[in-house]
This record gives C-alpha cells, structure tokens and sequence, in this order.
C-alpha cells in the first residue's frame, strides 16, 4: 500500500513544525493528484525516464505540499549520482512528513551522498525525535557507526557499533548479528591495529556470509600485519574467487553506490 502524504495548513493550534512531524493522510484532493499522476502515471514508466519526471512535475504543479512526489522527484536524481539536486527535493519531503522521511534522508546522506556529518545530523535527530528505527534492514545506529568510522572517529564508532550488536531491546528471540555488523566492527579494530580482534570479527562475519569477499579480503590483510604471509596469500586468493563470483556486500543499494570499505579489486595487486 502506497505510503500517502497530507496537506494540512498550519493554523493557530499547530505549528508547521508539529504537523511536518507526522506522517501525513492524503486529502481526497491529494489521492486524486496520486491516482492521476502516479498510479496512472509515473509508476508506468521507469524511474529514470523523462516520463517519471514529467508527471511528477506536473502532479507538484498542481499541490507541492505532498511529500511523497517530492520523494520520487529525487528518486532518479539519488540513483543517478545527482546528489545537490535529490537532496533539494528530498529537503522538501522532510519539510512535509518529517518523520517518515529524516532517517531516510539520513541513510541516503551516509550510503548515496557520502555526506557522513550531515547523515549523522539527520539520524540523531531522527532518534531522539522519534525513537530508534531502521531504514534497508539496519539501525539508525548501525548507519551512525559508519558515519563515525567515516570521519575517523574510531572509539566512537565502536561505542556506538557494539552497542548496537549486544543490543537485546526490540530483537526477535535467538536474533544474531548481522554479517555487516560483525564486518563493520572488524573494520574499526582493524582500524584501531588491533588485528587480532580484527580477524575475530571477520571469522564471525564470515561464518554468517562465507563467500563474503570483502570479509576475507580485510582477514587476509589482517594475517599480512601479523606477519603471515601464507595466510594473506592463501586468503587473498580466495577473497578474489569469492568476487568473482559475485559474493560481495549483498545490500539492495549496492548496485548503486560502493559501501564503506568495500573492496576495490583494481587496486588489490594478488600475490603470484
């Protein structure tokens, strides 16, 4: 079911802040401006096409206060690395559904943009607006331990990383950490050169993924530091059989954008 925005005014019994803070019912207005526009419109069309934006021009034509078309208005522009342009449309998603749309903004800044001072901004803020949430199957936290590790805050990303792996509040019964969570937490041990927990976490990460060849790739790395070479050449060859496979960072996104830490093979020369 599609997530549909209101237009409220802002009278004298709400501010314009209180009422972004919902996230907003269409009027029957408004529905008839999604049924025109979107239903029998855009969403004919692939996103990326003229016609996409065309009809979701014409739909901000007729009522710019609905969030929703200010949310695909920048979908193309994010997925095209346009990212001043989709951040000065998805400003104004923001502006009209501030709760459904700040953590979002927020995981697009750390994962899209690379803009990690201004995804934390937005995910604290989403936070302790509105509690902790989750945006693509991770944590607001999850993201914030990235824009930390990013900004090489490294003490603060494995606060904020461990804390969200041992958390036990909201988890199903029997939950284990994520594989990106564990590959993450080696990263910032790795970064810290504290190698041996390194490896620890990328073992645990690999245990969950084990074609996982990024994983493999910083565990090889790790073995080189503690001067083995015969375990960063066996692991390394491996790590790249594992690409070339096609067994990397298995996110939706990452068929648009490189996650932190990812590797780059062009760059990785393999021992002979």
């Amino acid at each position: 079911m599609l997530k549909i925005i209101t237009l409220i005014s802002c009278t004298a019994l709400f501010t314009c802040a209180e009422l972004s803070a919902q996230v907003q019912q269409a009027t029957p207005a408004q529905e008839a401006i999604i049924e025109k526009y979107l239903s029998k419109g855009a969403y004919l069309h692939h996103y990326t096409s003229h016609e996409w934006t065309d009809y979701i021009n014409a739909a901000l034509g007729e009522d710019s206060t609905i969030a929703l078309l200010w949310h695909h208005k920048a979908l193309p522009l994010w997925k095209t690395m346009r990212y001043e342009m989709a951040l000065s449309s998805f400003d104004k998603a923001v502006q009209y559904s501030r709760k459904e749309y700040l953590a979002r903004r927020g995981f697009l800044k750390c994962i899209f943009q690379k803009n990690y001072s201004g995804a934390l901004t937005d995910l604290e803020a989403a936070k302790k607006e509105f509690g902790l949430g989750y945006e693509n199957d991770h944590s607001y936290d999850f993201y914030m331990a990235i824009c930390h590790l990013q900004l090489g805050r490294y003490a603060e990303a494995k606060r904020v990383l461990l804390a969200e792996i041992e958390r036990t509040d909201g988890r199903p019964s029997g939950y284990t950490p994520h594989y990106l969570e564990l590959f993450f937490m080696g990263i910032i041990h790795y970064e810290l050169r504290d190698y041996n927990k390194a490896i620890d976490y990328f073992e645990q990460s690999i245990g969950k993924y084990p074609q996982f060849s990024d994983a493999k790739y910083y565990k090889a790395v790790c073995y080189l530091k503690n001067g083995n070479q015969e375990k960063y050449n066996s692991l390394l060859r491996e790590a790249k059989a594992d690409y070339d496979n096609g067994m990397t960072i298995s996110e939706d996104s990452r068929f648009y954008e490189k996650y932190p830490y990812q590797v780059n093979w062009a760059m990785v020369q393999l021992p002979e």
